[in-house]
């Protein structure tokens, strides 16, 4: 019967030190990769709306889940909200929809997102 071979001392203690440096390393390194500060709600409501226009099945829910991912990497989360709020408020009557619909400030905040969508589409579908 084999017996497995103790780890030389050596290998333990740069083991050991590894194990300790890692976590400090993780904090001081900056993040890579995307950034994900979309909550989930939020990108399963996006999904939802665009399944009810485009259609109940698999590939348009891997579509959309696509055009969300994608509008998450143009637009920060908080201007998404913007827009979103603008775009909702538009549909309003009285003088509250009209201005978000006709002030210069709120027609920038919803072209921003209009345009990561059709960047998203062209990317998605």
């Amino acid at each position: 019967m084999l017996r497995p071979l103790a780890p030389a001392p050596r290998l333990l203690a740069l083991g050991f030190g590894l194990a300790l440096a890692l976590p400090a390393a993780a904090q001081i390194a900056p993040a890579t990769g995307p950034v994900n500060d979309y909550p989930t709600e939020a990108r399963a409501e996006y999904v939802f709306a665009c399944m009810a226009v485009n259609g109940r099945t698999q590939e348009v829910l891997q579509r959309c889940s696509c055009s969300i991912d994608q509008v998450a990497t143009i637009l920060p989360y908080d201007r998404y909200v913007e827009a979103e709020t603008v775009l909702r408020m538009r549909q309003g009557g009285g003088e509250a929809g009209a201005l978000f619909r006709g002030a210069p400030a709120m027609r920038d905040i919803a072209a921003e997102l209009r345009r990561a969508q059709a960047e998203a589409e062209m990317l998605c579908f």
